[in-house]
């Protein structure tokens, strides 16, 4: 059977599989959308095509004089820690010496920042966060429309690294890898009603594909559909069925090899991710089926983190890892910079980079679904080193439906970082006209990005 329309579940296709059911979003086809690619056909109730909003996360910042570019405008560079951007650059704007302001709070490494820049009201105290992040308040006004109300991500596979909440006593954990985000949304049905405890097994949902389930509902739509609405099915459930092999491998016994030898006291298996290049990896392959979801009206609200606060990430061989570089490591005199912590930020925007890819890359209406989607990407320090608080990095991608200009920095002079977070609400359709506490409150947006 085809569910479709503007419900709650969006465009589906519904099966059974292992008597189970299973359901399978479907990405905006031009079949549902009016002539001009923009809205919904009339049969299916009209109205614009969904917004989404999301943020992303990284931890421990950047070196300032390597990260923030020199021109502003539309026109800006890219110093050597941006240059991965480059090829989203025209997607990407970059905000930068926006700060926290403390107002005689104290600031206490890797929370205060990121707290100020969430709540528009900085703390020295998880217990004592005084307001809920921006992500919740847009999902109180948006996330009803979709099956999740948001979806929260981490890459390195702990549930705890979400920096989503409500108040310090209410966080929203975070689906911690591959396997797990993969059964979350696409099989919310998949369940025995003889057995009240039952989970979905992904061993079984990623061996036998879900699209088996949907055999006959599938070929009856490809039926009524016209020759671009199928390349574009098409293409889309390859991509499913090529991210179901990817995570079979994970889940399947490696073939013997005679020169591995398992050391007597076998390291302990935490599910973290710690290589930086493999969680790149990690964190890549989330970032695709994340755009699937958004693109099946999964959830119209997300957080994305690649990495906790206090950076865990390490390079493969090395015992320490980022943060404690962003404390440790010399200035290398030559240079003019800690070569080790460059590095690192580096492979953070290469990730970045990778994020903004997936989601420009599904076509949707008359563009994309970056196009109508805004993704707000910070961290919690700007100088990792001294913990500064000062010119958090920002970045925004997407046009948010045509509401929001690309490709430009700003700078803001030392005017307070909740100016953004003002601003993000307005264009999300939220009625607010002031935002932040005490010495953060502010109500002046940010115009020069608004179209």
């Amino acid at each position: 059977m085809l569910m479709h329309g503007t419900t709650r579940r969006g465009f589906l296709l519904r099966g059974i599989m292992g008597g189970g059911a299973v359901t399978l979003g479907l990405p905006l086809l031009d079949a549902f959308l009016d002539n001009n690619g923009t809205a919904f056909a009339a049969t299916l109730g009209g109205g614009r095509l969904p917004v989404r909003f999301g943020t992303w996360f990284w931890g421990c910042g950047m070196i300032p004089d390597r990260w923030q570019p020199k021109k502003t405008g539309t026109d800006y560079d890219l110093p050597p820690q941006l240059a991965p951007i480059a090829n989203v650059k025209q997607h990407v704007s970059v905000l930068t010496g926006f700060d926290v302001v403390l107002d005689g709070k104290g600031n206490l490494p890797h929370l205060t920042g990121n707290t100020g820049v969430r709540t528009g009201a900085p703390t020295d105290d998880w217990l004592a966060i005084r307001a809920p992040t921006i992500d919740v308040l847009i999902a109180d006004a948006i996330g009803g429309g979709s099956f999740f109300r948001s979806l929260e991500l981490s890459a390195d596979g702990n549930p705890r690294t979400s920096y989503s909440f409500r108040d310090g006593r209410s966080m929203n954990s975070a689906t911690p890898n591959a396997v797990e985000f993969y059964r979350k949304i696409f099989g919310p049905d998949f369940n025995d009603p003889n057995k009240a405890d039952f989970k979905p097994d992904p061993r079984i949902m990623v061996r036998r594909s879900v699209l088996s389930g949907v055999t006959e509902q599938r070929r009856a739509l490809e039926s009524s559909l016209g020759a671009t609405d199928k390349a574009r099915l098409d293409q889309y459930f390859t991509s499913v069925r090529e991210m179901e092999g990817k995570l079979a491998l994970q889940l399947q016994k490696p073939p013997p090899a005679e020169a591995c030898v398992v050391p007597a006291d076998a390291p302990a298996v935490s599910g973290d991710t710690t290589d930086v290049e493999q969680r790149k990896i990690n964190h890549r392959l989330m970032a695709q089926m994340l755009a699937m979801a958004l693109a099946c009206n999964q959830t119209r609200v997300f957080n994305m983190s690649f990495s906790t606060a206090a950076s865990d990430l390490r390079q493969a061989g090395q015992t320490t890892g980022y943060h404690q570089n962003t404390h440790e490591e010399l200035i290398d005199r030559s240079i003019g910079y800690q070569p080790t912590v460059d590095f690192f930020a580096i492979r953070n925007m290469e990730a970045w980079a990778d994020f903004v890819s997936a989601l420009a890359a599904i076509k949707e209406g008359d563009g994309t679904l970056l196009d109508n989607t805004l993704v707000f990407a910070h961290s919690d320090v700007s100088y990792a080193k001294n913990h500064d608080v000062l010119g958090i990095p920002v970045m925004l991608a997407g046009r948010a439906g045509g509401k929001v200009k690309t490709g430009l920095h700003i700078q803001g002079n030392g005017e307070t970082i909740s100016r953004v977070g003002l601003t993000l609400q307005q264009v999300m359709g939220i009625s607010v006209d002031s935002w932040g506490i005490d010495a953060m409150n502010t109500k002046r947006p940010i115009s020069e990005i608004l179209a």
